[in-house]
């Protein structure tokens, strides 16, 4: 394969540090990109460059993509639940890094784009959601995700940009941000049992999941870019092993050697019921493989937090709203 000059903005968070470390693997010249809001330095490969940079800024952006190929785009904050309550925030810091880099991926000739997106645009149709269903987003962050792929169709449709458009579902592993209060429940679980206190549960439980695996999710997110097949492609990639919340939720305590049992709170606004997606594509085009099971993974992911050791959690994002809200969360109880 030829060597490429490849951008990944969010390459210091969580699936953006996987995908730096695999494509630099692969031989390829990395830039790194990131705010550090989720992300930490402690995760940036010594192998890459790594430059400390907002993607909301006009002129840090067309630095960062001067000179690349390709751009890897996976800058987010990945908050489903938190978006109906901090959509200011939040939608600011998913749409308009989007707009920045198309138009410095325009303007500079890049090669590929490939958009990391969220099965958080399918909303709360009958699953498994495939990717010819319809755009159907439930709650301001699916909204922003929504956006950003239908703003990169037309782009790639007016000038020409080879694109993916990826949809991985529920990722976890280890370098999550567990002193994240808000979003990926695992990482929140694991991170309360750390602190002595009961992971919590909102609803019933009942809800389902297929939780993915930060380990087989990324070298198929790394291929595409680099095959004609995946041009124009929207392709969900994650695990088919549907999990309900409940389940989840015993097998982490039984990984943790916890006796603790759940805490339950009311069911959270606008909380997709059944969301997981059906893989087929991802297996034909990006050669995705589920290798680990979720007790696997979360053997993984709990040894790699034991030694990080419990996190504070920290309260970036402040509610703009909290009508509604989740008590845990307007009382600072995470």
């Amino acid at each position: 394969m030829e060597t490429r000059t490849v951008l990944v903005t969010g390459g210091a968070g969580f699936m953006g540090s996987w995908l730096v470390d695999e494509l630099v693997k692969k031989g390829h010249q990395v830039v790194s990109a990131d705010n550090l809001l989720g992300g930490s330095e402690r995760n940036v490969n010594k192998d890459c460059k790594f430059v400390k940079a907002d993607m909301r800024i006009r002129d840090r952006v067309k630095e960062v993509v001067k000179g690349t190929d390709i751009i890897f785009h996976l800058a987010a904050y990945a908050a489903e639940g938190q978006s109906f309550f901090s959509p200011v925030a939040i939608n600011e810091i998913n749409i308009v890094p989007m707009n920045n880099l198309l138009v410095e991926a325009i303007n500079k000739d890049v090669e590929s784009f490939v958009f990391t997106s969220s099965m958080a645009v399918y909303g709360a149709q009958k699953p498994p959601f495939r990717e010819d269903l319809p755009r159907e987003p439930e709650d301001p962050y699916g909204a922003a995700k929504a956006y950003c792929e239908t703003m990169l169709e037309i782009f790639a449709h007016t000038y020409g940009l080879h694109y993916t458009i990826l949809r991985p579902h529920n990722v976890y592993g280890p370098r999550q941000n567990t002193a994240d209060p808000y979003r990926n429940v695992l990482g929140i679980w694991i991170n309360r049992i750390l602190r002595n206190k009961p992971p919590l549960i909102y609803g019933n439980g009942d809800q389902t999941r297929a939780f993915s695996y930060v380990e087989d999710v990324t070298p198929a997110i790394a291929n595409a870019a680099f095959h004609e097949k995946t041009n124009m492609q929207i392709i969900n990639i994650g695990s088919d092993e549907i999990t309900p919340i409940n389940d989840a939720c015993r097998a982490l305590l039984e990984t943790m050697h916890s006796e603790m049992e759940p805490i339950y709170e009311p069911a959270r606004p606008g909380e997709v019921k059944h969301a997981y997606c059906t893989v087929r594509k991802s297996m034909d085009l990006l050669d995705y493989k589920t290798s680990h099971t979720l007790k696997q993974g979360l053997s993984k992911m709990v040894d790699w937090a034991r030694d990080l050791g419990p996190q504070e959690p920290t309260y970036r994002l402040p509610l703009e709203i909290t009508r509604k809200a989740p008590r845990v969360w307007v009382e600072k109880l995470m």
